[in-house]
């Protein structure tokens, strides 16, 4: 028999997510240093979790710890000791945290994967964050050339780009069209408040006989010795030919120029072919994320 019970001291469940989640980052590629500030960016974006321990037949198996702010609820963690794995105990709890966000309103429940977890797989994706070490950068095919952004060339990437996020926010089913919207606007004003000459952030066009074919926004040291490339963007009467690789490999020489190590970026659901592509490519899956409306398809008990 399976049941959950609340622990009033969570000191336990902490170091051990904390450990199990560095482990799986350093298998992902990142560096100590940045896998400690990406878990310190986590732990203060979730709070203080409810932590739950899994008891089967009154012998804790594992630990679930679930957040809930307004109408989205958050899986921070569910963790079965592998001795009892496959056994429903996930089940059971998955059902459990459900029923613990929607009493609070949730509408909405999401979980942050490091490793792939089939409990979830009837949670759609709504995005992955991909990574890559760098050691040595992809050549730029012949024929195609890199040139800094000039500021008059600035205003209407920025439209462009704030439009590509709001379709990509959309597609992967996160919020609907206008919550879209004042997500796009608000992130770019908070990452670019300098625009063209935000500290840190490069900004570059790609061109092939004589015509831009793309352009990369990239964030240096995003983390310790890890570039983010907030935008690798293929002119849409450009694709089709081979060309996303070439943003990669622009991607990639710009972090190693920057002096990083690693590349790392979003991939939202919705977008397999880019998934494919990135996978093929060698950028793994750091973190995958998933949400579910509760009530269709979850697992809430009413």
């Amino acid at each position: 028999m399976t049941e959950l019970s609340v622990l009033d001291e969570t000191s336990i469940w902490h170091s051990a997510f904390r450990r199990r989640r560095r482990a799986a980052y350093l298998r992902a590629g990142l560096g100590e240093a940045a896998a400690e500030q990406l878990l310190a960016t986590q732990w203060e974006r979730m709070g203080e979790p409810t932590v739950a321990e899994i008891l089967a037949d009154g012998v804790r198996v594992g630990l679930v710890a679930v957040t809930a702010i307004g109408g989205a609820g958050r899986i921070e963690e569910l963790w079965v000791h592998p001795e009892h794995v496959g056994m429903g105990h996930e089940k059971e709890a998955r059902g459990w945290a459900e029923r613990w966000c929607a009493e609070r309103g949730a509408s909405r429940v999401a979980v942050q994967l490091a490793d792939p977890d089939p409990l979830f797989d009837d949670y759609p994706i709504r995005g992955q964050n991909r990574l890559k070490v760098v050691e040595t950068p992809a050549e730029l095919p012949g024929g195609v050339a890199v040139r800094p952004m000039t500021e008059p060339e600035y205003a209407g990437w920025r439209a462009v780009e704030e439009e590509t996020y709001v379709f990509s926010i959309v597609r992967a089913g996160a919020h609907d069209e206008e919550q879209a919207r004042q997500k796009s606007s608000a992130d770019l004003a908070q990452l670019l408040p300098q625009g063209l000459g935000t500290p840190g952030h490069s900004f570059h066009v790609l061109e092939a006989a004589g015509r831009r074919i793309g352009t990369g926004w990239l964030n240096h040291g995003y983390l310790p010795g890890v570039t983010f490339g907030y935008s690798l963007f293929i002119e849409p009467d450009q694709r089709g030919s081979g060309y996303g690789r070439t943003a990669m490999a622009l991607g990639e020489r710009a972090t190693v120029a920057a002096g990083d190590s690693a590349l790392m970026f979003t991939v939202f659901g919705g977008n397999e072919v880019a998934m494919n592509l990135y996978t093929s490519a060698g950028y793994r899956v750091l973190t995958e994320h998933r949400s579910i409306e509760l009530g269709r398809g979850s697992s809430e008990v009413r």
